[in-house]
């Protein structure tokens, strides 16, 4: 792609670092911000930094914050006695989206993976297991995506909670083995949430 801008070339190179987003795309993006009025760009630049500046992670359930503690967990309308252990924060707002669950959320930063050199120590798993320390949970519910990579963190965080009074379940099958949880559509997701069952390691 031939640019007769450096300063084009630069923007379309930054866009185009970003997923899922082509050279084509970028251009469009940048082409469009440069006839849009300044403010526009100034406003979108200024978004960009603050929101690196200042962007937090939960002390408590890991997802992203504009405070120490995010407004999921601030709110005294969950049920306090029930914890969503998933992979990442989208899957946060996908099982938000279905409106079927009103619990808190454990955040774990990916999954057990070998192959990827992902091992426990690099997930937020000692965090979980601090907030069942004083008794409060009763339930978590594993709503990892139906991969190996997903049952096998299913299986070593439930190995790693042995001997407590806690119920773990699974979220149903409804979403197919292999598939990514932020990927499932609503209905389905919000099934799958309702129809949990109880988790067995054999």
């Amino acid at each position: 792609m031939n640019f007769s801008s450096k300063l084009i070339e630069e923007a379309v190179d930054a866009f185009s670092s970003l997923p899922s987003v082509g050279k084509k795309t970028a251009l469009r993006l940048v082409l469009h911000l440069i006839k849009r009025e300044p403010e526009v760009s100034t406003q979108f630049a200024e978004a960009i930094i603050n929101l690196r500046k200042n962007i937090k992670n939960c002390q408590i359930c890991h997802n992203f914050s504009d405070e120490e503690v995010c407004v999921i967990c601030k709110d005294k309308r969950r049920d306090r006695s029930i914890i969503c252990v998933v992979e990442g924060i989208r899957d946060v707002m996908a099982i938000e989206d279905t409106g079927h669950y009103k619990g808190l959320y454990h955040i774990l930063g990916g999954v057990i993976s070998p192959i990827e050199g992902v091992g426990p120590n690099e997930l937020n798993i000692t965090t979980l297991q601090h907030r069942l320390e004083d008794g409060q949970i009763r339930e978590i519910i594993m709503a990892l995506s139906p991969t190996i990579e997903g049952d096998t963190t299913i299986f070593y965080i439930s190995k790693q909670l042995e001997g407590l009074d806690i119920k773990i379940s699974t979220i149903a099958r409804g979403v197919s083995f292999g598939g990514e949880l932020e990927y499932a559509d609503e209905l389905t997701l919000g099934r799958s949430i309702i129809s949990r069952i109880p988790y067995r390691r054999d």
